[in-house]
Formats: C-alpha cells, structure tokens, sequence
C-alpha cells in the first residue's frame, strides 16, 4: 500500500492508499488544498483540523450546488423529451424550379457578357 505526503494548506500530511489510487489521491488532495490556501491566506495560521473542516464544507457547498444543477437539467432534459416531438417539413423543389434557374441564369450572364463587350467598345 503507497505512502504519499501531501500538502494541504502549506501542511504536509502522509497518506495511505490503494495501489494504483495515488493519482486520486492526489487530484482530492488538490482540491482540498484548492480551498485551504485563500483560507489561510485570509485568516493565517489555522489549527489543523478548523482548516480542514473550513476546506471541506467549501467543498460539500460546491458539490451541493453541483447536484441541485444537475438535478434541475435532469428534470429540464425530462421535461424536454414528454414534449410532443414536433415535425418540421421541408418542401421538395421540383426539378423543372431548378432547370428554369439555371436556365435563368445561364441568361443573366450572356446578357451580362454582352454589355461588358459593348462598354468596351
């Protein structure tokens, strides 16, 4: 089982975990400090456990606020698919539309070549 020391709050703490855990570990242990620096950044030298206790209601605080928001995109998501689904038509372009503005088209710049040719003489 690995040992590893990590600093929360400026203060080194040595802990035990799993193996292949210490990555984990270390990822808590980052946020916790996360919360813990600008507390004692704030109120200096804290006992030990007033500075873990504060960092970790930031933390519950952050997490609650993280489950009341997905609680209500959940119920956003429910309440989106009980929606009738609504069809939207898109017309099809008959094929003679097409070939008449092509067509069309085709004119446009046979007339616009025609007076390009007359301005240049």
């Amino acid at each position: 089982m690995p040992e590893l020391t990590i600093t929360i709050g400026g203060r080194p703490f040595p802990v035990a975990c799993q193996d292949g855990e210490e990555h984990f570990l270390r990822a808590a242990a980052a946020l916790l400090d996360a919360e813990a620096q600008p507390l004692v950044a704030q109120m200096g030298r804290l006992p030990e456990a007033r500075m873990l206790l504060m960092a970790g209601l930031m933390i519950a605080d952050k997490a609650a606020a993280t489950e009341d928001e997905i609680r209500n995109l959940k119920a956003r998501i429910a309440e989106l698919e009980a929606r009738p689904e609504t069809r939207v038509e898109v017309p099809v372009i008959p094929p003679q539309v097409t070939e008449t503005l092509a067509e069309i088209a085709a004119r446009a710049e046979a007339l616009a070549d025609r007076i390009a040719d007359r301005a240049g003489t």
